[in-house]
């Protein structure tokens, strides 16, 4: 059976209050409309594929969650009202919430008519179940599944949902709890707990044994650990202070994320990169970086997060890993090749040098504490690549436009990430499509002015953006 990775579970540590919820979205414009019974075909094509799973938790201390089968999905949600252009990335953002990867559902497809006509879909789904590429993945097998002529009526595949454990279920999280123990022992229990920052201590004699909680219970010990009671008022590393909600006295207000999504020619944006002796990907880091300068942020210096895809296999996971470069306001696109060139060598390791495996030992709150702000730097730049040609149309619907981006549904100011903006970067048969958006409203408070920030930023280097 499939485990959860230490990336899978610090996203299914966001859904129970231990960090930044993250949810991916792709969101298709089309040039016709698209109709309900498609729209409805697509829906049971996805919950019958590799999104239908949830996470199940292990009864064994140290061993990894797994995966299980499961159909449950939140209705096909078709809306009535039509949608502006320009309104589609704030209709977007709504259809974040109630995503569960553990009880299910864990993701959601909706539709609207827009004004200027056609249709908007959006698929949304939680971060634990898929990464961007994954995504796209499981939205290719589904079309191709319809294609193909199956019945969108075929009856779920057996084992989802409400099946019991497979035997020898109970014996596979005692095989891999010996592994993750062992893992640890051999390098060293009591070396990596000494490498737990000061305040990050268990009590002994306590565990969590329903990590669906952040308390910590009474439970097996973890050796040579101790007293976590303290530690959720211990400083994160490498992340600032959130800035209170204006309108919060509290500071405890949800926050708003405001996006953006843009549009530039692929041969424009390439040639443009090849002047500047770039490449497609640093032009566009480049972009991130000075938007942020262009708000008025006060550092001399950019550290961009940059995912890393690395799967060797066509599978949904969040396969990926993290590695980040930093950026100076004199460095051009290719000044940032280069960095990136080296960058892609290394990946961000794990916590204050502990073994990963040491992740999963340690009850949720103080797992959380470990890998807080893993992969957060001041920009997140997100390149996930062409878009397959697969997912060019919808039904006999042609799709005009297809964007990609990450949401946070309900986050507060408290639970804010050190990432300022985001971008989000894709090929989509001639053009590059560009999403931004903003966790930084002391300076980028609204659509309007990542707009400004946008094209300023872009007639620097005579890049001919327009609307999506």
């Amino acid at each position: 059976m499939r485990r959860l990775s230490v990336v899978d579970e610090i996203f299914l540590r966001t859904h129970r209050g231990l960090g930044t919820p993250i949810a991916l979205q792709g969101l298709w414009r089309t040039e016709d409309p698209v109709e309900p019974v498609e729209l409805a075909r697509l829906h049971a094509a996805l919950r019958t594929g590799p999104l239908g799973r949830r996470v199940v938790r292990p009864r064994i201390p140290g061993a990894r969650s797994r995966w299980q089968s499961s159909d449950r999905a939140h209705r096909l949600d078709l809306h009535g009202a039509a949608v502006a252009p320009e309104e589609i990335p704030g209709w977007a953002d709504t259809r974040g919430a109630l995503l569960d990867p553990e009880h299910g559902p864990g993701w959601r497809l909706s539709a609207a008519p827009l004004t200027t006509g056609g249709t908007i879909v959006a698929l949304t789904c939680s971060h634990v179940l898929a990464d961007a590429r994954g995504l796209i993945i499981a939205v290719e097998r589904a079309l191709q599944e319809l294609d193909s002529g199956a019945d969108a009526d075929t009856p779920a595949r057996p084992g989802n949902g409400t099946t019991p454990e497979p035997a020898g279920a109970q014996d596979s999280d005692w095989a891999d709890a010996a592994r993750i123990w062992a893992t640890v022992a051999f390098g060293g229990m009591r070396a990596a707990a000494a490498r737990i920052p000061r305040g990050l201590r268990i009590p002994r004699g306590e565990w969590n044994p329903d990590p669906g909680k952040a308390a910590v219970a009474r439970g097996p010990a973890v050796g040579g650990t101790a007293d976590a009671a303290h530690a959720a008022d211990a400083p994160a590393p490498d992340r600032p202070e959130a800035s209170p909600d204006p309108h919060s006295a509290s500071g405890h207000g949800e926050m708003s994320e405001p996006a953006l999504i843009l549009r530039c020619p692929a041969e424009e944006w390439e040639r443009i990169a090849t002047a500047y002796r770039g490449t497609a990907n640093s032009l566009f880091i480049w972009t991130v970086a000075n938007m942020l300068w262009a708000a008025g942020f006060p550092a001399t210096e950019i550290t961009a997060s940059l995912p890393v895809d690395t799967r060797d296999e066509l599978r949904i996971d969040n396969d990926l890993a993290m590695t980040e470069i930093a950026v100076t306001p004199q460095d051009g696109p290719a000044d940032i090749r280069a960095k990136s060139r080296a960058a892609y060598e290394r990946r961000i390791s794990a916590p204050g040098g502990l073994p990963e495996e040491f992740l999963y030992l340690v009850p949720d709150r103080v797992a959380h504490l470990l890998s807080r702000g893993a992969g957060e730097r001041d920009i997140l730049c997100s390149n996930i690549g062409p878009v397959p040609p697969a997912l060019s149309a919808l039904g006999s619907s042609e799709c005009t436009g297809l964007a990609t981006r990450a949401l946070h549904p309900g986050l507060r100011y408290g639970d804010r990430p050190r990432t300022r903006l985001s971008g989000y970067l894709c090929r989509f048969r001639d053009d590059y499509i560009l999403t931004f958006a903003s966790l930084y409203p002391e300076r980028i408070a609204d659509a309007a002015a990542l707009h400004r920030l946008a094209t300023a930023t872009a007639e620097r280097v005579d890049l001919p953006i327009r609307p999506w």
